[in-house]
């Protein structure tokens, strides 16, 4: 079985998705600058609880804590905006607003990954790649 999968990042959302579904409150997937960048932004908005990288060969492994044990999960949706086929990009005035503001979108910028807000401050449009609430 290959741990290479086409879109990473749907990949891990997909897995978090999944052990929220099912109650489980820590995953482990492939490790990949991108994914360790999403789980950043999702951990400093309060979205997983935390998360480590544990390095090893021939590929590292991400441990993602969601929620810690005896909580429930942050996270009700989280969705993958841009897809392989179809590129999602927005300039800073048109970034979305998720939820009327309870949710958040992780833009990929210029200046790497940030939330819609936070790309609203610095005038900086981009990619959108999650959508999560």
């Amino acid at each position: 079985m290959s741990l290479q999968s086409t879109d990473q990042v749907a990949d891990l959302l997909t897995r978090i998705r999944n052990a929220v579904m099912v109650g489980k409150n820590e995953i482990l997937v492939p490790t990949s600058k991108l994914k360790v960048g999403v789980i950043e932004v999702l951990a400093k908005n309060g979205y997983v609880a935390g998360y480590e990288v544990i390095e090893g060969e021939p590929r590292g492994m991400l441990k993602v804590v969601i929620f810690e044990p005896g909580t429930v999960s942050k996270i009700n949706e989280i969705s993958k905006v841009s897809k392989p086929g179809r590129r999602v990009y927005s300039s800073a005035d048109d970034l979305p607003v998720v939820k009327s503001g309870r949710g958040m979108i992780i833009v990929s910028t210029s200046k790497g990954l940030m939330t819609g807000r936070e790309a609203k401050k610095n005038r900086l449009g981009g990619e959108i790649l999650v959508k999560v609430w």
